[in-house]
């Protein structure tokens, strides 16, 4: 049996990518427009953004939230899935960001199922009701709002859309209740609103693998 290291939980997941996801040049090309830009290597595994993409589809989802667009890596795959007729809105704070991700979405060639929403999300998210229902929002920015997130995608779903929250393993501090980390302390938070907030209900899964231990928390609006 192989140790459960670091490496080996990387190599696992490289094995699973090879096998299960594959190679993509748009979704490869976002990835490099983003490294070349600097910014942080946090976007979602390629087993994750598959399991996106997945979801997308199991759900039949068309209109799709994502808050927090980061490179567009993400946002890709869920424009894939969605369909020809899909719509995401996205979410990116940084108006720097927005136009790397813009160019990485168009050339992926799902520009038009596309809408990025630039400014912070808390003010952003209010602009949005009103609006037809999501069918699926994926929470993947800062994890000190995530209970703000959450509340919006409730407030912006309906019953059966499906909400999805990244990074919830933090290594696994989440069980240090006396954690003074910021990210942390927002990831608890949002995880006791999923189990206790009666407009979800919710499970999560703790993760291995290139992002190291980490973690997603899958739930349903009802």
């Amino acid at each position: 049996m192989a140790d459960p290291t670091p490496a080996n939980w990387r190599a696992a997941d490289d094995y699973l990518a090879d096998t299960l996801v594959g190679h993509d040049p748009g979704l490869e090309a976002a990835l490099a427009s983003q490294a070349a830009a600097g910014l942080p290597a946090i976007e979602v595994a390629p087993v994750a953004g598959k399991l996106l993409g997945l979801l997308v589809r199991i759900a039949g989802a068309h209109r799709i939230l994502e808050i927090g667009t980061l490179g567009g890596y993400s946002t890709i795959w869920m424009a894939r899935a969605a369909g020809a007729d899909g719509r995401v809105v996205t979410v990116e704070a940084e108006p720097d960001i927005a136009r790397i991700a813009r160019r990485s979405i168009d050339e992926a060639g799902v520009g038009e199922r596309v809408e990025i929403r630039i400014g912070r999300a808390s003010d952003v998210l209010p602009t949005l009701a009103g609006s037809d229902p999501f069918d699926l929002v994926f929470i993947d920015a800062d994890k000190e709002s995530n209970t703000l997130y959450l509340d919006w995608a409730a407030r912006l779903g309906r019953p059966g859309t499906v909400v999805v929250v990244d990074n919830i393993g933090r290594d696994g501090e989440i069980t240090d209740q006396s954690s003074v980390d910021s990210k942390v302390v927002g990831t608890q938070r949002a995880l006791t609103m999923l189990g206790t907030d009666p407009r979800f209900d919710a499970t999560a899964l703790q993760t291995v693998g290139v992002k190291g231990w980490d973690g997603v928390a899958i739930a349903v609006v009802v």
